[in-house]
Order: structure tokens, then sequence, then C-alpha cells
């Protein structure tokens, strides 16, 4: 084995919504996830949008499209996994949360497979139960662990016990495209037909969309996600690295950054859009912050 190479790889899905710079900078292997915009018109969601640019995507969205997504099947962890595996590295799989995709549930089965054909390997998959740059900066600190040194089961294992550290809060446009897609109920749906009426969300223990609380107006809606990360982000990791994700509102992430600056010591913001798998459900006008957390909740 070559020796710049890591002894395991770490294999996600681009529902981490890392940006091209940090998956390169991690060392990790992302799979575009497929999305339809119309029928017979299928793209796959690469990092860097070269099949549809993010901007292009949301200025479909606004003008009525409505996007599909696909989740990633046992066949293709297979396929991207067997190349590592036959060069001798081990794999962790760190996969969208099983809450809101099937995409985990293929990566059992992938795994359950590729052991039985590579019993000399040791293969992982994770449940992140983490969506979007939450899932995205899981994998940031475990690509650091990596780093640090820890072996592929311990890095499994360390998954497994802080993802719930990783705490989701974000405000959407319109509910209605989560209502459509599925991820939250109609009388959640309901909140947002309120005239100026902005919801508050969050992902919970079980990896699930919450709306948590309603507020007037945009600006409202980002100085909760503010306050929601000043209570909760854990003093003990002193200044960290947080990430904000967004559907296409650059000027809301500005004003977002200001407050967080001023609220919460913070080392660096690292700011990617919200890609079209993610995009889909979540709508135009998504601001979502990424941070490590006391609690979910």
């Amino acid at each position: 084995m070559h020796m710049a190479e890591k002894e395991y790889v770490i294999i996600t899905d681009s529902t981490c919504d890392l940006t091209p710079e940090l998956i390169e900078e991690l060392d990790i292997v992302v799979i575009p996830m497929e999305f339809t915009m119309a029928e017979g018109e299928v793209y796959k969601n690469y990092p860097d949008g070269r099949e549809l640019g993010f901007q292009a995507f949301y200025d479909r969205v606004r003008a009525g499209a409505q996007p599909k997504t696909n989740q990633i099947n046992a066949a293709t962890y297979m396929e991207v996994a067997a190349p590592y595996l036959d060069k001798g590295q081990d794999v962790l799989i760190l996969a969208f949360s099983s809450a809101l995709s099937g995409t985990y549930q293929s990566s059992v089965l992938a795994v359950e497979e590729l052991r039985e054909k590579y019993p000399d390997r040791q293969i992982y998959t994770v449940d992140t139960l983490s969506a979007s740059m939450g899932e995205g900066l899981l994998i940031y600190h475990a690509a650091k662990k990596r780093e640090e040194g820890l072996s592929v089961s311990e890095l499994a294992h360390w998954v497994e016990e802080n993802r719930l550290r990783l705490c989701h809060w974000f405000t959407v446009d319109d509910l209605n495209h989560l209502k459509r897609g599925g991820r939250v109920s109609s009388a959640a749906a309901l909140f947002g037909t309120i005239l100026g009426i902005k919801p508050v969300l969050h992902v919970d223990d079980a990896g699930r969309l919450i709306p948590r609380e309603k507020v007037r107006g945009r600006r409202s809606s980002l100085e909760a996600l503010a306050k929601h990360m000043r209570e909760t982000i854990d003093p003990a990791e002193g200044e960290q690295t947080i990430f904000i994700s967004h559907g296409d509102c650059e000027q809301d992430v500005k004003y977002l950054i200001d407050l967080i600056r001023e609220q919460v010591p913070v080392k660096e913001i690292k700011v990617g859009y919200i890609g079209p798998v993610i995009g889909a459900h979540s709508g135009p006008g998504t601001v979502a912050v990424f941070y490590l957390g006391t609690t979910r909740n």
C-alpha cells in the first residue's frame, strides 16, 4: 500500500453538502445522490454542481419545479467501496439520517455483502442521524479524528457516541416544500400560511426534522437560530468551527454570521449551499446552522 494512502477510507453521500474544497481537505469519498427535476430529467447531486448549478436549481424551484430525490442503493455503495477494499484499505460509511432516507438501510445491506466478499477487511456503516452540513460537520470531525490516528473501528464507535452532539437549527421560507416531501406533517405546514410567520426547526435525537417554534418575520427567525445556538453550544469545546448551509440566500447568511459573531465565540464559520437533494425538500431561502452542542433539544 502506498504510504500516503490512509489505512481506511471514509465514504459518505452528497446530502452532507460539503464543498469540494472541504472534501479535498478531509480526503473523503462522496457519492452523488440522484434527483429528478421533471419527467425523464435526472441529475446527480455532485458537490461542485457540475450537472445542474445550485443557483440554477433554486431558480427552477422558485419558478415552480417540484424535484424528487432518489436514495443510494446497495449496489452503488458496493461499487464505490470495492476498489478501496481491493487495494487493502478498510471502509467506513457515514450515511444520511435513517429518519429521512432509506440510504443508510442500503448501506447496511451493502456492508453485509461486502463483509462476505472481503472477510479480511474491516467494513462499517454508521447512521449519522444528521443532514446537510450537519452530516458534513460530523464527517469533518470524524476526518480530523482519523488524522489523530483513530482506527476504523474506533472511529465508527466515536461517530456513534458523538452524533447526537451535532446540533442542527434551521429556518425555511416555506414549509410546503417539507410537507410535500413528507418531511413534516400538514398541520406543521400550516405555520407558514399565516402571513409573515416563519418556522424554526431542528433535527431531533431520532434524526427527524421537527418544527420547534413560530416567529414573526425573517429576521426574527434568523435571530432565533443564533439564540438556540448560544443556549446549547458546548462550552467544553472552546472556540469551534461551525457550518452554515443555505438555499441560495447569501444576504441572510451574512446577517446570521454577524449575529453569531456577536454572541458566540467561534473559531471559524464555513458556509456552503444546501445541495439539490436536501434543497428539494427544504426549498429556497432555507438557512441552517450546525455546531457541537450539549443537547439537540
